[in-house]
């Protein structure tokens, strides 16, 4: 098998040749840890696309990309997406442009990000095509202000304020989330378009021990939404598969996303997810997507404690339906390449 089938294979709830695996659910930058060329694209089985910037933008990423990584910001293409919305987090007074929203005409009034320029894709279906044509599998991320409709809409309005909107202004939350869902289907239906394999969909529901909100709450706001987007994906590229991200705890939910499309679940945290329970409740239809490490397993661990990690994930969740990947970012400042390196060998040698 190419790692093209591989993954698929696998988010079939099949048995590949060998347990594939990933990085992340986006693509990773490793410059900042490893030298260049030091990873390969045989060595991942995913290559994940981004939408590119505008040209107006361009420029101005080349200045802001001097200032490097920001353990607050995150990188500088992070702070040109923040840019775009409004959304400056460093900053008080500016943290959540529809905080001091107090009318619903100057909700209406927002200016989303524009999402009909065609050089959106006009390099998208080629970087597609030549990663299929090496035996990549391909994934797509939805451009977004750190996740589709939940994540979102909090950032714009505030946490509090958008909690206090589902319970008390339920129309001011339906209009905020019909605009998010607008913007993710459009974009979905982009990356459909261009025959990407995977739609990669996030929204941290989820936090330690307990989601955010209710899930009789995600399933009246949330899941009808996602759902619409996912379908209208589908309804361009019936293969697509879908993978779903959300850290923290949402096991409540697990059944309505495979109900609603859902092939794969990413991270699994350790510390909030128990992925043998959830194999023994869906069994391989739902492949594990991630499920390797805690919060500071990487950061912190030594190479045998991941090779370990590795194996014990293999025997304990088997070999069908799984997808090895770091349960956290790794493309932090204090990640040590050799732990990186680590968990690729253990995933060779045991997958």
């Amino acid at each position: 098998m190419n790692s093209r089938e591989r993954l698929l294979t696998a988010l079939d709830g099949e048995t590949p040749d060998r347990v594939p695996c990933a990085l992340a659910f986006y693509a990773v930058n490793l410059e900042h840890i490893v030298p260049s060329g030091a990873f390969r694209d045989n060595l991942v089985d995913v290559h994940f696309v981004r939408f590119p910037i505008s040209p107006e933008e361009t420029a101005l990423r080349g200045r802001i990309a001097a200032f490097g990584y920001d353990t607050r910001l995150g990188t500088a293409l992070q702070a040109l997406n923040y840019a775009r919305w409004d959304y400056y987090p460093e900053t008080p007074t500016r943290r959540n442009p529809l905080s001091h929203v107090r009318t619903f005409e100057e909700l209406q009034a927002f200016p989303f990000p524009d999402t009909s320029s065609p050089y959106r894709v006009d390099s998208l279906s080629r970087e597609v095509k030549a990663c299929q044509a090496r035996g990549l599998a391909v994934a797509g991320n939805l451009p977004h202000l750190g996740g589709e409709l939940f994540e979102a809409a909090w950032r714009l309005r505030g946490l509090e304020n958008f909690l206090l909107d589902m319970l008390e202004r339920p129309a001011w939350a339906d209009f905020l989330l019909d605009r998010l869902t607008a913007l993710a289907q459009r974009n979905a239906e982009a990356l459909a378009a261009v025959g990407v394999d995977v739609l990669s969909l996030d929204d941290d529901v989820g936090m330690p021990g307990t989601m955010f909100i209710s899930p009789a709450m995600w399933r009246r706001f949330f899941k009808p939404r996602m759902a619409q987007v996912i379908a209208a994906a589908q309804a361009i590229q019936p293969e697509l598969r879908v993978l779903y991200h959300s850290d923290g705890f949402i096991e409540p939910i697990v059944g309505d996303l495979i109900e609603i499309g859902v092939n794969a679940l990413n991270p699994l945290q350790p510390e909030h997810m128990d992925a043998v329970r959830i194999r023994q409740s869906y069994g391989s239809r739902l492949a594990l997507w991630g499920t390797v490490g805690c919060q500071t397993t990487f950061s912190f661990g030594m190479p045998e404690e991941i090779r370990r990690e590795v194996k014990g994930r293999i025997e304990t969740l088997g070999r069908a339906g799984l997808v090895l990947c770091p349960a956290y970012d790794i493309d932090e400042p204090d990640i040590p390449a050799e732990n990186i390196a680590a968990f690729l060998e253990a995933v060779r040698r045991y997958g």
